[in-house]
């Protein structure tokens, strides 16, 4: 069955306080959304990979590849108005049948492992959603102050979020909802059952400044996960 990943990064920068969007940030020496492709190619050399950038930042993303001769082959695709309209234009260039992940273009430390697992997992059972469990005690705010919540009970999602082709097409073809905050969310919405799988703690988002020191801190490890 043919592989895909649909990496998305819209990013602005806004919350790293940075000039340029969070997916171009350095990252020993290259830009961060380089290191998240190829922990894909280096899980399988075969995957179609299809990057989803803002329009006004696909020029840029081409003088980037040229600059530190990365030569990963890849389909470019034009980002919509929001996450979910970006996901929606990336699928447009998956085949079916196929199994598709779906990944953030800031989170360079997925694991091979936890990607191998997606994608077993999803063959089986038509989806496969990363996820951690948190460590910290937890409350969740109400009208009457805020009250403790059971971590037992509550998982932190990540991607890569993986599908078979035909299930995340068709779901995808809904109208938008707020509450789409994720690929697993909307395939939710049409009535499927979804999957979680362990994930690896390692698989941050860089999405803060802080986030940008621990990754250079994980960076020596990104070989062995």
């Amino acid at each position: 069955m043919e592989l895909y990943v649909v990496i998305v990064a819209g990013g602005s920068g806004k919350r790293m306080g940075a000039e340029i969007p969070k997916q171009f940030l350095e990252l020993a020496g290259r830009p961060v959304l380089m290191h998240t492709i190829e922990r894909f190619k280096s899980f399988n050399a075969g995957i179609e990979i299809i990057t989803v950038l803002p329009e006004n930042q696909l020029r840029h993303w081409l003088e980037l590849q040229e600059k530190y001769s990365f030569t990963v082959p890849q389909t470019l695709v034009k980002g919509g108005s929001s996450r979910f309209f970006s996901v929606k234009n990336g699928l447009k260039f998956v085949n079916s049948p196929s199994l598709v992940a779906i990944h953030d273009g800031v989170r360079p430390f997925v694991s091979i492992d936890t990607i191998k697992r997606c994608f077993e997992t999803a063959e089986k059972l038509g989806n496969a959603i990363p996820s951690i469990s948190p460590t910290e005690s937890l409350r969740i705010l109400t009208d009457q102050g805020s009250m403790p919540l059971n971590r037992l009970q509550v998982k932190q999602i990540q991607t890569p979020q993986v599908f078979i082709s035909e299930l995340i097409k068709k779901a995808y073809l809904q109208e938008y909802q707020p509450e789409f905050t994720d690929d697993a969310t909307v395939l939710e919405k049409s009535g499927e059952k979804i999957n979680l799988i362990e994930g690896n703690r390692e698989n941050i988002k860089i999405t803060n400044p802080e986030d940008l020191i621990i990754s250079t801190a994980l960076l020596p490890t990104i070989s062995r996960i």
